[in-house]
C-alpha cells in the first residue's frame, strides 16, 4: 500500500525529482526552488535556502499570514518524502540522513491540566531527547516559546538554540518577536535571520511568500485589526 501512495505519487507528478542523499559527515538540507507538495502548483511558491555548516540554524521573522509556518512545513513534508523514497517538490533537493524534530502546533489541555507553554515545554524536553539519537537532528519550531513573556522567552529561545549548535543539530525557527533576531549575532555564521514580508495593496494586505535576507522591519498586527473594523 506504501509503495502503491509512492508510485501514484511520482506518476501524478513527473515533473518531481528524486532528492540526492550525501554523504557527508555533518547534516545538510540544500534545497532549491521547494515547494509545499499539498499546494496546487499554480498557487505555490516556491523558496530556496540551505541548513549545513554555515548557517546551521535559520530564524525566520515575518508578519501574520507569511507563510512562515508553511516554510516549516515544506521543509519537514519534504524531508520525510525524500527518506521515503518518493519524489519531493523541489527543483533540486540534497540532503543527508537525518531525524526531524517539529514543534508547530501546541495547544493547552483542560484534562491534563496543562498550559499552551507547558505543552510546548514538554515537546521541546523530547526533540532534546532526540539529539542523543543515533541520527543527526533536524528542528523545526514554529512561533519558539510565544506562550510566554518576552525576557523568558528571549533567555529561553537563546538556551535551545545553544543546545541545538552544541549538539551537531540544524534547523528553523520561526518567531514574532524580533529580540529572538538578535540571537544570530551571538553564533556569527552558525545563525542567520532571514524574512517572509507583506505589504498593502488595494486595501488589502498582500504576501509573495519569498524568502530574504535580514530580519523583518515592520509588522501587520495593526493593520489587519483596522482593516476587520477594530479601532486600535
Amino acid at each position: 500500500m506504501a509503495l502503491s501512495s509512492l508510485a501514484g505519487y511520482s506518476y501524478e507528478h513527473p515533473a518531481d525529482p528524486f532528492a540526492e542523499l550525501a554523504e557527508d559527515t555533518e547534516p545538510v538540507f540544500e534545497a532549491t526552488e521547494i515547494g509545499h507538495p499539498l499546494i496546487p502548483a499554480i498557487e505555490s511558491v516556491s523558496n530556496t535556502f540551505s541548513l549545513a555548516r554555515t548557517p546551521r540554524v535559520l530564524v525566520v521573522s515575518g508578519s501574520n499570514m507569511s507563510g512562515k509556518s508553511t516554510l516549516l512545513r515544506t521543509a519537514g513534508v519534504n524531508a520525510i518524502l525524500a527518506f521515503a523514497g518518493a519524489p519531493v517538490r523541489a527543483q533540486r533537493l540534497r540532503l543527508t540522513l537525518f531525524a526531524v524534530g517539529t514543534c508547530l502546533r501546541h495547544t493547552d489541555s483542560l484534562q491534563e491540566h496543562r498550559s499552551g507553554f507547558y505543552t510546548e515545554a514538554l515537546r521541546i524536553r523530547r526533540i532534546a531527547d532526540l539529539l542523543d539519537g543515533p541520527l543527526p537532528l533536524c528542528c523545526l519550531f514554529d512561533e519558539l516559546l510565544s506562550g510566554t513573556n518576552s525576557k523568558d522567552r528571549r533567555i529561553a529561545a537563546e538556551g535551545v538554540i545553544r543546545m541545538m549548535l552544541s549538539r551537531g543539530a540544524i534547523g528553523m525557527v520561526t518567531t514574532h518577536d524580533l529580540s529572538l533576531t538578535e540571537i544570530a549575532a551571538i553564533f556569527p555564521g552558525a545563525v542567520k535571520n532571514v524574512h517572509l514580508q507583506d505589504h498593502v495593496e488595494d486595501g488589502k494586505m498582500a504576501f509573495d511568500y519569498k524568502l530574504r535576507d535580514g530580519v523583518i522591519t515592520h509588522s501587520n498586527a495593526l493593520a489587519l485589526m483596522r482593516m476587520i473594523g477594530l479601532d486600535v
